[in-house]
């Protein structure tokens, strides 16, 4: 089976849900109409990666105007249940596309932030939400850790999908949990554009016998509304410049990396490569040595087999 995806390389209208939708749908319904049957967003799209900021936090005191700025940051973040998800359930359906949308996450119900993705499909709408397991760094102060039911992956039309965001990525267990359910597009939303990001990409493709598609965002410093940047620390212009690529199971980059630009990749992802790549190596079968090694993860969900698969 081919299928035909898109990896979208752009920037969100800062704390600015409402118009990041927008921009989100835009894209969707034009790369719809080229064919694309999945399209992938960037680590927290909505409402932004807020890098360079400091929430006011050091280790042992927090300020005032930090406060309010994470107040302003989950006003914009994204429900778990609500309008904006139904939004875009809805997209999903009317262009009859796959989506995979990075965002931060408000779960109502506790008051925390999770920097989750999101994926949707045109005929099952919400399939469901990966939450990061360990955000980096100081993100640690804004985002929560989700646990191992987070460690979502599902059976569609268009192959199995599932993935890991940023550095995740370099959790070797947080790899297998992903491999052990033999994922064929694995999902990379990142905000790390350093050129050895693209070599990690390689590396999971090649490990997981997986098209990988990794999505960065392109972003500058002047596209934070004025009022923010007193909040930046950052001193360069461009924050952020990308480097977005495809990868197929034999770790050979088809599309990408893209730097220094915004902008949309698509590849046809020929899923009969990821059989053929599995049979000199299968990190899940028969390379796995079940006789020596034994792994499990702590309330994983099983595969979710989309409805009226077969």
């Amino acid at each position: 089976m081919k299928v035909k995806v898109g990896v979208v390389q752009t920037n969100p209208v800062f704390f600015d849900k409402g118009k990041t939708l927008d921009t989100l749908e835009t894209i969707v319904e034009k790369y719809a109409s080229k064919g694309c049957r999945l399209l992938v967003f960037p680590e927290s799209f909505i409402p932004g990666y807020p890098r360079g900021f400091d929430f006011g936090a050091k280790i042992g005191s927090r300020t005032d105007e930090g406060k309010s700025l994470y107040a302003a940051y989950y006003v914009n973040s994204v429900a778990t249940h609500g309008k904006d998800m139904e939004r875009l359930v809805e997209l999903s359906r009317k262009t009859n596309t796959y989506l995979v949308v990075g965002m931060t996450e408000k779960q109502e119900e506790n008051g925390s932030l999770y920097c989750s993705m999101a994926y949707f499909s045109p005929t099952d709408g919400l399939l469901g939400i990966h939450r990061k397991i360990k955000p980096t760094g100081t993100e640690r102060v804004i985002w929560a850790e989700a646990n191992g039911s987070s460690l979502v992956t599902f059976k569609t039309k268009i192959g199995k999908l599932g993935g890991l965001i940023c550095w995740e990525n370099y959790m070797p267990l947080a790899r297998m949990a992903m491999y052990q359910k033999s994922v064929e597009i694995y999902i990379a939303p990142t905000a790390d554009s350093r050129p050895e990001w693209t070599i990690t990409m390689q590396q999971i493709a090649l490990e997981g016998r997986c098209f990988v598609l990794g999505c960065n965002q392109y972003f500058t410093k002047s596209m934070y509304p004025e009022k923010y940047l007193k909040n930046v620390t950052n001193d360069r212009e461009e924050l952020c410049p990308g480097g977005s690529v495809i990868v197929n199971p034999q770790g050979k980059i088809i599309q990408g990396p893209l730097f220094g630009e915004a902008g949309v990749l698509m590849a046809e992802l020929d899923l009969n490569e990821v059989i053929k790549g599995k049979m000199d190596f299968d990190v899940s079968g028969h390379y796995a040595r079940n006789d020596i090694f034994t792994f499990g993860v702590r309330n994983q969900p099983d595969i979710k087999i989309e409805k009226d698969l077969f």
